[in-house]
């Protein structure tokens, strides 16, 4: 990375950079789009996968919700919202969003 950009990064570095965009993607989300929504789209579930080994299968609202808390559980996410918890954002030194988007 050094090499193309001239800024020097540890492996470290680059993760939690990766974090940040992240959690900003999904503030950004939430205050705009998602509006706290924590399901996506009907679809993935009335709708059948369309390729890959599960092609024709459905997923379940059983099966999603338990994939939304592991891995809104591991981004540090609220679990009945999918909004960036307080204690997330600030880690991040992201706290000026906090407000913007009412996290708890």
């Amino acid at each position: 990375m050094e090499a193309v950009t001239g800024l020097a990064f540890t492996p470290e570095e680059v993760t939690r950079v990766g974090e940040r965009i992240n959690n900003l993607a999904r503030a950004f989300n939430v205050r705009k789009v998602q509006k706290g929504r924590r399901h996506p789209p009907e679809r993935l579930m009335t709708e059948p996968l369309q390729s890959g080994s599960s092609k024709g299968q459905l997923i379940s609202r059983e099966d999603l919700n338990k994939m939304l808390d592991e891995y809104y559980t591991v981004r540090g996410w609220d679990l009945g919202t999918g909004v960036p918890t307080r204690k997330k954002l600030k880690e991040l030194n992201l706290d000026y969003v906090c407000d913007e988007i009412g996290a708890k």
